[in-house]
């Protein structure tokens, strides 16, 4: 099956590089028009015995003849390679140009606009020997239409074959973890890769793209428990802490309360008081932690929790 691919995309690439016949509208117009009015003279030569009208004629209608062959046009985005006796004679476009019907040939046309190439690494093996599967897309564009059709045989193909193995190399000289975490670094790396062996073709390399990177799906599993064993080794560690903090706290303010008796019974008034503002709740003190505190402070802050208002004094 990826041979008949290749096949099919060579042969598509080779059409599109050379197609197989070109006649452009004027050319056809001009050519009716002119082989119409030869056949006229011609007519009329035969018909007057005139050998002179008849000749011309006949000459009218060989013009008309090789006027599709003689006048050519290429689009705003193509260049054609012309060659003159089998060397370059020039570059010729866009718009209407003449060749030497016999003598020149159009040997390439080159299209100039943004074009885009698919490849991909199939079980390509990491730095850290992990086969992965990545697909990509290069972005390019002919710039030197002379060099692209004199320097190399099929530039499309060059490219495609290129940036495969471009992308190999890369693969093996890169960790699995950096490929999936520094994608965009990869794709200036294929750039710039790719760029400087596709410059002496007169191609410029515009842009790369690394559209997925697959895995082996064990593989996956195992990276998806490491993945969780990770953030729960996280949680614990923020859980621990946040308990160290607390209890630092908790000493700062055993500090506080030693330093100052009164602001641990207000402290402790303040708990009975949160405790008991829900309503329904029942609260046992020992005695002598009742006496310990203010005892008319203690049972105003209760009446205020269940009554919603204090004593009066």
């Amino acid at each position: 099956m990826s041979v008949t691919s290749n096949a099919v995309r060579a042969l598509i690439s080779e059409t599109a590089v050379r197609p197989p016949g070109r006649v452009n509208a004027p050319a056809a117009l001009l050519a009716a028009l002119t082989i119409a009015g030869g056949a006229w003279a011609l007519a009329l030569g035969i018909k007057d015995g005139s050998a002179a009208e008849a000749w011309f004629g006949a000459i009218v209608i060989l013009v008309g003849v090789l006027i599709p062959m003689a006048l050519k046009m290429a689009n705003q985005w193509e260049r054609a390679v012309v060659l003159r006796l089998g060397r370059l004679e020039r570059v010729a476009g866009p718009g209407l140009f003449f060749i030497i019907p016999v003598i020149d040939d159009v040997a390439y046309w080159i299209d100039q606009r943004i074009q885009t190439t698919e490849f991909n690494a199939q079980q390509a093996l990491s730095k850290d020997t992990v086969p992965v599967n990545i697909d990509a897309v290069v972005f390019w564009q002919v710039h030197d239409a002379e060099r692209a059709a004199l320097e190399i045989h099929d530039y499309r193909r060059a490219i495609s074959q290129v940036s495969e193995t471009s992308l190999r190399e890369m693969v093996g000289s890169s960790l699995l973890s950096n490929l999936l975490a520094e994608r965009k670094k990869g794709d200036a790396q294929l750039r710039d890769v790719i760029g400087r062996k596709t410059a002496d073709w007169g191609i410029s390399v515009i842009s790369v793209e690394i559209r997925d990177i697959g895995v082996p799906a064990g593989l996956q599993d195992a990276m998806s428990r490491q993945a969780q064993a990770e953030r729960e080794r996280l949680a614990r560690v923020a859980l621990g802490q946040a308990e160290q903090e607390v209890a630092i706290k908790f000493v700062e303010a055993a500090e506080i309360y030693g330093r100052s008796p009164a602001a641990l019974q207000l402290r402790a008034m303040n708990i009975i008081y949160e405790t008991t503002k829900e309503g329904g709740a029942t609260i046992l003190l020992p005695t002598a932690m009742v006496d310990a505190m203010n005892p008319g402070g203690v049972l105003g802050l209760v009446q205020a929790a269940q009554g919603g208002q204090a004593p009066q004094a």
